[in-house]
C-alpha cells in the first residue's frame, strides 16, 4: 500500500491512501483527487496499482507529468518519488503507517457532528514550540464543537466547493486557500495570498460556516 502528499509551496494540503486499483487525478470534481488549479487537465493522470506496484499514467494532459524532474508518460512509482504536475507536488510514500487525511465536512442543516480527519503526524514538528490549539465551531449543525489541532495538517470544509488548511509550524498555526473559486475570509477579510498566520480568536468563514481559532 502508498499514499499520496499534496503539497503546494512547501505546505501540505491533503495526503491520499491508494486502496482502488485506478486513482484519477485531476481538475474536474469527479476525480477521485482533485486539484482545483487551470495548470491541471480535466483528467490529468491515473495511478494504477497492479499487485504491490503502482504505475502513474499521464491522460495527454496539456502541461504534462513529471517524475522527479522528468516528463513521463507511463512509469512505475517508486519510493519517495515525486510527480510535479503544475506547481504542485506529490510524494509518493510506501509502508507509512499513520492516520489519513480526511476532510472536515460542513454540511449545513445536517444533524450529526462533522468528520475531522487529521493529516499524518511527520514526528513532533512545532510540539515545542508552539503551544495546543483547536477549531470551535460556532455556526450550522456542529455550532458549539470544538476540535483540538493535534496533527501537522487538518483540512477542512466541502470538497469541490471550499476547502483550506491549518498547518501546525514550529513558529505557529498558517490557514491556506485549497480549492474552490471563492476564497475563505479571517476576520471578514478574504485571503489574498497563499496563507495566513492565525492567532488566537480570528474567526474563519468556510463554505457557509463560521468558525473561531483558540491557540492556548
Amino acid at each position: 500500500m502508498g499514499k499520496l502528499v499534496v503539497s503546494l509551496d512547501g505546505v501540505v494540503i491533503k495526503e491520499v491512501q491508494i486502496t482502488k486499483d485506478k486513482t484519477t487525478l485531476g481538475r474536474r470534481p469527479y476525480n477521485d483527487i482533485v486539484i482545483d488549479n487551470l495548470a491541471v487537465s480535466g483528467e490529468h493522470a491515473v495511478l494504477q496499482m497492479v499487485g504491490a506496484d503502482v504505475f502513474i499514467e499521464d491522460l495527454n494532459s496539456t502541461n504534462g507529468t513529471y517524475i522527479n524532474g522528468k516528463a513521463i508518460k507511463k512509469q512505475l512509482l517508486a519510493d519517495n518519488d515525486t510527480v510535479e504536475i503544475g506547481k504542485y507536488k506529490i510524494k509518493f510514500l510506501l509502508n507509512d503507517g499513520g492516520d489519513y487525511e480526511k476532510t472536515m465536512i460542513l454540511k449545513p442543516g445536517s444533524g450529526a457532528p462533522p468528520n475531522l480527519g487529521l493529516g499524518s503526524n511527520f514526528g513532533s514538528l512545532g510540539a515545542a514550540v508552539i503551544g495546543p490549539a483547536s477549531i470551535k465551531v460556532l455556526t450550522g449543525a456542529a455550532a458549539g464543537r470544538e476540535v483540538a489541532l493535534t496533527k501537522v495538517v487538518t483540512t477542512l470544509g466541502k470538497p469541490g466547493v471550499q476547502v483550506a488548511s491549518i498547518t501546525k509550524r514550529p513558529t505557529g498555526y498558517v490557514f491556506a486557500h485549497v480549492e474552490g473559486g471563492q476564497r475563505p475570509s479571517v476576520n471578514g477579510i478574504p485571503l489574498t495570498g497563499e496563507s495566513i498566520a492565525l492567532r488566537t480568536g480570528d474567526l474563519i468563514e468556510l463554505a457557509g460556516t463560521q468558525m473561531q481559532f483558540i491557540q492556548g
